[in-house]
């Protein structure tokens, strides 16, 4: 059974960089497509970004677009998200999601497979 584990948050000050890592164990990421997601307490989950089972297709939220940057290694089983030019906004926590589909969604209905979350906080 496919288990996701995220890492890699953390407490930094605007303007910073985090990577935040997504590995898998029990099954190999290869046959799956990944999303990256986040929620602030007080609102709903929303996709940040994905990419396909592939890594040849990515997708991001408007308004990370230009500071995050998804990638795979299916090598090691692990999909990271790069975010630089870290913005108080992004405050929250992180899950990385598992779809068994070539393409990738950024609709939390779209995956069955979740992490447990890495807290993010963006503060001066």
């Amino acid at each position: 059974q496919l288990q996701l584990v995220e890492s890699g948050g953390g407490l930094v000050q605007p303007g910073e960089s985090l990577r935040l890592s997504c590995a898998a164990s029990g099954v190999t990421l290869d046959y799956y497509a990944i999303g990256w997601f986040r929620q602030a307490p007080g609102k709903e989950r929303e996709g940040v970004s994905c990419i396909s089972r592939s890594g040849g297709s990515t997708n991001y939220a408007d308004s990370v677009k230009g500071r995050f940057s998804i990638s795979r290694d299916n090598a090691k089983d692990t999909v990271y998200l790069q975010m630089n030019s870290l913005k108080p906004e992004d405050t929250a926590i992180y899950y990385c999601a598992a779809r068994s589909a070539p393409s990738c969604s950024v609709y939390t209905s779209h995956y069955n497979n979740w992490g447990q979350g890495t807290q993010v906080t963006v503060s001066s």
